[in-house]
C-alpha cells in the first residue's frame, strides 16, 4: 500500500514515512492509491470481533510495513478497558465504542470515554504508540508540532506524555477553550510537553502549523511531525468506530445505517467517507457545524469560502470554532475525480484568501452519489437540544454532540437507524451545561479540581516565526 499525495508532486510512499511526516513536500494531504474493499464475507466475519480484532483487520487493509504480529502487539495496547475507563455507568468498557440507544433507529455511539474525554483519544492514543514504535525501530525523534480548538491538544499530550523520542509543541486559541480544556493541557508537566496560547483564533494556530511545514528545510532540520488530523493514521484510526457502530446497530449486513457528525476540520467524517467508500453500508453521511458554517454552505450551494479570524464566530460549540476545514482536501481530491492538478489549482485560490466556486459544474452533479447532506446549529439550537435530551431520555451531551442530534433529527430516512458520534463528555463544557440544564455535570473523580492545579503555558502573537524561534531555542537547550 503506497500513499500519494492530493497535489500530485509528492513521491508515493509507506505507510510508518507519512506517519512521521504529516504533509506531504508539495503542501498536500496523503490518501492510499486506492480505498481497499471490504467484502461481505468479511463483514460477516467482522460483525462480533471486539474492538482491537475489528480495528486490526481493518488496519491491516491500509498498513503493509509493520510486521503483522508487531502491529497486534500495538492495536492490544490502544484499546483496552484500562485505557477508556470513563463510559456511563452501566456499560462495559471493553467495548471501547459503546452504543446508547435513545429511542428505536436513534443512536448515540459513544466515543469520549477515553483519558481526556473526547473522541481524539481514539486516534492520538494509536498515534502516540505507532509513534513511539516507528521512532525505536529507526533510532530517531521527532518534534511534533500541532494547533488545536480544544480537544486535540489535550489528546495528543495525553497520548505523547513521557514517550521516548518524542516532543510536543501544541499551539492553542489564547483564551478561546473552556477552563476545563486549558486546565487538562496547561497543567501537564511533563518536560516534553510544550503549550504555546496563541493571540487570535484555531484557524491562526492551524496557518502557523502550515506555514513550518512547508519550511522544508525547518521541518528537515528539527525533524517536525504532525499530529493534527492532516495525520493520515488519525482518519485511518477513526474508520474502525464506523464499523463497529454499524455492527451494533444492526441485525444483519442488509441494512444501512446514517452517522450524523459534529464537523469542524472534516477528520471525523472522512474517515467515515473512507468507511463507505471501502463499501461499508451507509446511507447517508450527516455533516452538522455550528454557527460557523463554512461546510454546510459548501454541501448546500457548492461554494466553499473559508473565513478570516475576524469572521470566525466564538461559540458555545468551541471545537467546531474552524472556518478552513484542512481535512477537506481529501474529500475534494475524490469529488474531483483525483485529479490533483485540480486540486492544486482550487486550493491555489484557499490559499489566496479567495475560496472556491463548484457550482454548476459536473463536480457537484457527483455530490449525491457521496451520500453527504448538512445543517447548521446555534448556540440556541444547543441548548435546547441539551435540554431536551436529557428530559427525554435522562442523557446528558455535550454542545458538540448536541449540535450532530439537532441536525440529525432533520436528515432522518425512513426504516434507516441514526447513529450520532458523542463527541465529547458534557464536563468540557460544564458553562454550555449548566446553562441549558441549571446544573453541573458530573466528572470523574480523578478530574476533579483540574482546574486548580498549576499550569504552565506561553502565551504568544500569531506569528510563524516567532513559533520557530521558540522550537529552536527550546531543542537546542531543552528548556
Amino acid at each position: 500500500m503506497k500513499y500519494i499525495s492530493t497535489r500530485g508532486h509528492a513521491t508515493p510512499q509507506a505507510f510508518c514515512d507519512i506517519l512521521l511526516g504529516g504533509l506531504a513536500p508539495d503542501g498536500g494531504l496523503y490518501l492510499p492509491e486506492s480505498y481497499p474493499q471490504v467484502s461481505r464475507a468479511e463483514l460477516a466475519e467482522w460483525r462480533e470481533l471486539p474492538y482491537p480484532a475489528l480495528a486490526l483487520k481493518i488496519f491491516l487493509k491500509f498498513i503493509d510495513d509493520i510486521p503483522a504480529c508487531d502491529l497486534k502487539g500495538i492495536v492490544d495496547r490502544t484499546y483496552t478497558a484500562r485505557t477508556y475507563p470513563y463510559c456511563r455507568p452501566g456499560r462495559d468498557a471493553s467495548d471501547i465504542t459503546p452504543l446508547t440507544t435513545l429511542e428505536p433507529g436513534f443512536h448515540l455511539l459513544e466515543l469520549s470515554n477515553g483519558p481526556t474525554l473526547a473522541f481524539k483519544d481514539m486516534a492520538m492514543q494509536l498515534l502516540g504508540n505507532l509513534f513511539e514504535y516507528v521512532l525505536e525501530k529507526r533510532g530517531e525523534a521527532i518534534n511534533i508540532l500541532g494547533a488545536t480548538s480544544g480537544d486535540t491538544g489535550s489528546a495528543a499530550e495525553y497520548a505523547m506524555r513521557g514517550k521516548k523520542n518524542v516532543r510536543v509543541f501544541m499551539l492553542s486559541p489564547h483564551g478561546k477553550m473552556s477552563a476545563f480544556q486549558r486546565a487538562q493541557m496547561y497543567s501537564l508537566q511533563d518536560e516534553n510537553i510544550i503549550n504555546i496560547a496563541i493571540r487570535g483564533m484555531f484557524d491562526d494556530c492551524q496557518d502557523i502549523v502550515k506555514q513550518v511545514a512547508n519550511d522544508a528545510a525547518f521541518k528537515a532540520k528539527y525533524k517536525i511531525g504532525a499530529v493534527n488530523s492532516i495525520n493520515w493514521a488519525r482518519v485511518l484510526a477513526q474508520i474502525v468506530y464506523y464499523f463497529k457502530g454499524y455492527f451494533a446497530a444492526t441485525q444483519s449486513n442488509d441494512e444501512e445505517v446514517a452517522f450524523a457528525v459534529p464537523s469542524g476540520n472534516f477528520g471525523n467524517i472522512c474517515a467515515g467517507h473512507i468507511a463507505r467508500m471501502m463499501g461499508l453500508p451507509i446511507a447517508r453521511l450527516v455533516l452538522a457545524t455550528n454557527e460557523n458554517d463554512v461546510l454546510d454552505e459548501f454541501f448546500r450551494s457548492g461554494r466553499y469560502r473559508p473565513r478570516g479570524s475576524a469572521e470566525t464566530h466564538v461559540t458555545s460549540s468551541p471545537s467546531m470554532d474552524i472556518s478552513k476545514a484542512s481535512n477537506f482536501e481529501r474529500f475534494v481530491f475524490d469529488l474531483v475525480g483525483r485529479d490533483p492538478a485540480m486540486v492544486r489549482q482550487l486550493w491555489a485560490k484557499v490559499d489566496a484568501g479567495e475560496g472556491f466556486d463548484l457550482s454548476g459544474t459536473p463536480f457537484m452533479a457527483k455530490l449525491p452519489q457521496f451520500r453527504f447532506v448538512s445543517g447548521k446549529s446555534t448556540h440556541a439550537d444547543r441548548l435546547a437540544t441539551i435540554r431536551t435530551v436529557w428530559e427525554r431520555y435522562q442523557v446528558m451531551i455535550d454542545p458538540h454532540t448536541a449540535d450532530a442530534v439537532k441536525v440529525a433529527r432533520e436528515h432522518l430516512l425512513p426504516e434507516v437507524p441514526m447513529i450520532v458520534l458523542e463527541t465529547a463528555q458534557p464536563v468540557k463544557f460544564a458553562e454550555t451545561i449548566q446553562e441549558a440544564l441549571g446544573r453541573e455535570p458530573t466528572r470523574p473523580k480523578a478530574l476533579e479540581g483540574i482546574e486548580g492545579l498549576p499550569q504552565r503555558v506561553v502565551v504568544m502573537d500569531a506569528d510563524a516565526g516567532a513559533v520557530k524561534a521558540l522550537i529552536e531555542k527550546v531543542c537546542t537547550t531543552g528548556r
